[in-house]
């Protein structure tokens, strides 16, 4: 199976987000999912593309998506002081 998740270039992503982001998708993704390739870019859009994958599985990353991103307190450390 293959990801792909866009996010719109238009909305800035504070430094090292993107690479924060795809580090920890891929993490959670493959917990469930281990042979999956995971790729996270920026385009005109927001979208999530599962290539090969059953409807249930789609469904299931779509909720590994939604998790973390809501869980990036988490995870991202934008080297702000606190």
């Amino acid at each position: 199976m293959r990801i792909e998740v866009t996010l719109d270039k238009r909305n800035p992503l504070p430094n090292g987000a993107l690479e924060a982001l795809s580090s920890e998708f891929s993490r959670r993704v493959n917990r469930d999912f281990p042979d999956t390739a995971v790729q996270i870019r920026l385009a005109g859009g927001n979208t999530l593309t599962v290539m090969g994958g059953l409807k249930v599985e789609k469904d299931r990353i779509e909720e590994i998506l939604q998790e973390t991103w809501e869980s990036a307190d988490d995870w991202f450390d934008a080297g702000f002081p606190e």
